[in-house]
């Protein structure tokens, strides 16, 4: 892609409005524009990593068994009612009357909806298990919309749902969708932890949220330092997953709102104990028949006897990510992307387009890595070699490639490791070898 056809609208200053890291250096890296308090157009680079995080998360819950749907962004209002549930969010539901005065609402989570379809849908425990999930449009009207897309009132959200004849097979699926969050944050270059939370008004009695660490997070949290070093596992779906939630869950995590200072200091020696600040980017709950039993989502079990069938549900915030991303992963020039969810792999830069032996080698370099497989940006522009630096630093690509008149004369690439800063002048072949695999740190 080159620049000077792009649309990458930077900006040079801070932003007044943002307060944290992230929101400033999405708006000046031209990812997101507001639209409205807490609402925001995407932008082609913020398009980019959002469609890369969506990618990832659709690949793992696909590979841990769920299936992807798609629900509307609008809900009928009976179906909250008919769970109970329907006051619950208070002014944080958006409420709509249509033109034929029946009340609808912007959804702000689908259990009821895709309870509704599963009791119209499956009958039998035969048909049994199911895990549904979509990526879709949420809304909640929040009182003070805050740090750019991290507290926003419409948000992209990955909300999963499992369909269990019992308690044990329910407690599985839970498991399940554990392991593949790990996976899934890992994939994208970050340390998750796995920490007890509320239900909220969700409901249930066993709940996880996942945290990442960022000194500017929402959340303080509390634990063991030995869950920082823990691998994800590469886990059997179909085998017996105790092991694994076990290696997580023996340790204490738990954010402020669960935290119990008496028992942190019990169970934690002094030397393990880790308090720091965090980011929800995940949230997982077994509620078990709380919405089948109301709505009467039931199917026949082996005896022949309807029974309300056991549920989770489990979200990912996926624009949230891409803040989440950006607060954990950054210096004081811009913005440093993890190899896979880049918007793009190299930033070519060329110090004299125009310049016959820059112009040519650019071609030739940006052809053999889009060759390989290399999403490039070449910068194109007619501008200041400083500027063409700062941008780049500021989208934080994991590569650059520069070429000026003296190398595009001796046919070598500048080549900057964007996390590290380490410079090398390399071959063109040796250059393109490079740029071609995922950078060290």
């Amino acid at each position: 892609m080159r620049l000077s056809e792009y649309f990458l609208p930077t900006l040079k200053e801070n932003p007044s409005e943002a307060q944290i890291v992230s929101h400033r250096l999405m708006l000046r890296a031209g990812m997101v524009r507001q639209s409205a308090a807490g609402i925001y157009s995407w932008l082609p680079l913020g398009l980019r990593v959002l469609r890369k995080i969506e990618q990832i998360v659709r690949e793992e819950l696909d590979r841990a068994g769920a299936i992807e749907v798609l629900m509307p962004t609008l809900q009928p209002a009976e179906i909250w009612r008919e769970s109970g549930r329907y006051d619950d969010y208070g002014k944080e539901m958006l409420r709509i009357t249509d033109r034929h005065d029946r009340d609808l609402l912007y959804g702000p989570t689908n259990e009821e909806l895709i309870t509704q379809i599963f009791r119209d849908s499956v009958k039998s425990y035969r048909d049994l298990p199911k895990n549904l999930y979509h990526i879709q449009w949420k809304f909640r009207d929040e009182i003070r919309p805050r740090f750019g897309v991290m507290r926003g009132r419409e948000f992209l959200m990955k909300d999963g749902y499992s369909f269990d004849i019992d308690e044990a097979s329910a407690r599985h699926a839970y498991q399940k969708m554990f392991v593949a969050y790990l996976r899934s944050f890992r994939r994208m270059g970050l340390k998750a932890l796995p920490m007890a939370a509320d239900t909220g008004p969700i409901g249930g009695d066993l709940s996880h949220e996942f945290i990442i660490l960022a000194e500017t997070g929402e959340s303080e949290v509390f634990c063991h330092a030995d869950i920082l070093d823990l691998p994800v596992p590469d886990a059997d779906y179909d085998g017996n997953l105790d092991t694994v939630i076990d290696s997580f869950t023996q340790f204490y995590a738990c954010t402020d709102e669960m935290h119990d200072s008496d028992k942190f200091a019990a169970d934690v020696p002094s030397d393990k104990q880790v308090t720091a600040r965090g980011i929800e980017v995940g949230h997982i709950f077994y509620f078990g028949t709380k919405y089948s039993e109301p709505m009467k989502a039931m199917v026949a079990g082996s005896d022949g006897k309807n029974v309300a069938v056991h549920s989770g549900s489990y979200g990912i915030g996926v624009s949230r990510l891409v803040g989440g991303i950006i607060e954990a992963c950054h210096d004081d020039d811009g913005i440093i992307w993890p190899w896979p969810v880049a918007p793009f792999h190299v930033g070519l830069i060329n110090l004299k387009t125009g310049y016959e032996g820059c112009d040519a080698l650019c071609e030739k370099l940006k052809d053999a890595l889009t060759r390989n497989g290399r999403d490039v940006l070449y910068d194109d522009r007619d501008e200041r070699a400083g500027t063409k630096f700062s941008d780049m630093d500021l989208i934080g690509l994991p590569w650059q490639a520069v070429i000026g008149p003296r190398g595009a004369d001796s046919g070598e690439v500048e080549v900057k490791n964007r996390a590290t800063g380490e410079k090398q002048v390399l071959a063109f072949d040796a250059a393109v070898t490079l740029l071609s695999a995922p950078p060290k740190k």
